[in-house]
């Protein structure tokens, strides 16, 4: 991979973490930078097989699915960064912490996932990040989370 590589389509980021449908939830990863800072895209459609059965008069994205999205895109982003395309990285949830829900995200919405490592280390295995979600320029989630990836041998 390209030191400079900034983004991260469907096909690429489905080259880094092996999540597919229905679980694959982030779109594209812009704005990547190294191992510090990325942007997910989530475009949230009523064909979520999640909205059959979580609320389906007043459909919502389950909070924890905006925080897996945001954890998909911390994962990618260090994939990235790590030059892990093509050699099956895991990452596992540790923690979770100062979790927060702002705002309903519903079909329709563009999800927007700002992620910035805030411990972590080329070769680490335990990471830490923050996350903000957010809809329209109005946040939807905010949460710290940490993760360990399980790299390659």
């Amino acid at each position: 991979m390209s030191d400079d590589l900034k983004s991260a389509d469907i096909g690429l980021i489905q080259r880094i973490i092996p999540h597919r449908y229905p679980f694959l939830l982030v779109d594209k990863v812009v704005d990547i930078d190294g191992y510090a800072s990325a942007v997910g895209i989530k475009n949230v459609t009523m064909n979520e097989p999640h909205f059959q059965g979580h609320f389906p008069s007043k459909p919502i994205m389950p909070g924890v699915t905006i925080i897996e999205a945001m954890a998909q895109t911390s994962a990618v982003m260090v994939g990235v960064a790590m030059d892990m395309v093509d050699k099956d990285l895991l990452v596992y949830f540790m923690g979770i912490d100062n979790c927060k829900f702002r705002r309903m995200v519903t079909p329709g919405d563009v999800l927007r996932m700002e992620v910035e490592t805030t411990r972590g280390k080329p070769g680490g295995k335990v990471w830490k990040f923050r996350g903000v979600a957010t809809v329209d320029g109005e946040m939807a989630a905010e949460c710290d989370f940490t993760a360990m990836m399980d790299l390659p041998k």
